[in-house]
């Protein structure tokens, strides 16, 4: 199974998608799981945050959505979030900021009080052939924004957090499978992985968990926007099941870890790869 060969220019959009992904507009339904949670997602317009957003939504969650400047993108998610009737308060900017990730956090406070679940998944990345064609500010910039910011959004909205409460990273198999085009990615999902690993012994004493979420290869506007059309119109196929996952396929496995079932899973890493075993 392929998807067309296409492009478009970073951040991307999901309107421009061939085939739009599906984040579970019309098949996610909730039982409450998460009734009267506090939740920021960052990267929540599109993607893998849009169908958590989604989720947690219909699970009873308000939700707070970071995003860069898809507006659009985020527009549609607060339309879906504002259905299940609940509220979505949207917030531009760059998490590559370590003063928006407190200003984030701040906000969420102002708006609900506390945080109790942190949902840590906007990511860049860009392909590149060799070491010598990264510029030093693109590795910079991955850096900032997929590991540096859940750093500060970690420490700022520990403060804000009770016992019971969750963070979750976006991880990736990248950080076991290391394709050589995505040396930047890589290393900073290594990293996602790590610091969850950590949080949750830092952090077990305050009865505050830690997770992450290994994906795959999923189609979010990412994929278009940072990969050449080839590897567009084969992204996918080299996993067992054959294909691409859809956003929709991963949002149970963060209300899972969001909600009070999983009150005695810390520490773990669950991976979403359509059968391709991680490490």
């Amino acid at each position: 199974m392929s998807q067309p060969r296409q492009q478009q220019t970073p951040p991307g959009a999901t309107s421009e998608m061939k085939p739009e992904p599906d984040h579970g507009e019309e098949s996610y339904r909730g039982s409450g799981r998460l009734a009267g949670k506090k939740t920021l997602i960052t990267g929540g317009d599109s993607g893998i945050g849009r169908a958590v957003a989604i989720a947690y939504a219909r699970e009873g969650a308000d939700v707070l959505v970071s995003y860069l400047d898809e507006h659009d993108d985020a527009a549609e998610t607060r339309r879906w979030v504002e259905e299940a009737d609940r509220t979505c308060v949207l917030v531009p900017g760059d998490v590559a900021d370590p003063a928006h990730c407190r200003s984030l956090v701040d906000r969420a406070v102002a708006e609900f009080g506390r945080v109790d679940v942190l949902v840590n998944n906007a990511g860049f990345q860009m392909t590149r052939e060799s070491i010598e064609d990264i510029p030093d500010e693109e590795w910079d910039r991955t850096l900032a924004t997929n590991i540096s910011a859940f750093f500060h959004l970690a420490k700022a909205a520990v403060p804000h957090m009770r016992p019971g409460s969750s963070i979750i990273g976006t991880t990736s198999v990248n950080s076991d499978i290391a394709p050589p085009q995505l040396l930047a990615y890589n290393v900073t999902k290594a990293g996602v992985a790590n610091m969850a690993a950590t949080l949750s012994q830092l952090l077990g004493p305050k009865g505050i968990r830690a997770n992450s979420v290994a994906p795959g290869p999923i189609w979010t506007p990412l994929i278009p926007a940072t990969m050449p059309p080839e590897q567009v119109e084969s992204f996918g196929s080299q996993v067992p099941l054959g294909r691409a996952g859809q956003p929709a396929e991963l949002a149970p496995v963060y209300v899972l870890l969001a909600s009070d079932e999983a009150s005695y899973v810390s520490g773990a890493r669950i991976a979403i790869t359509g059968g391709q075993p991680i490490l």
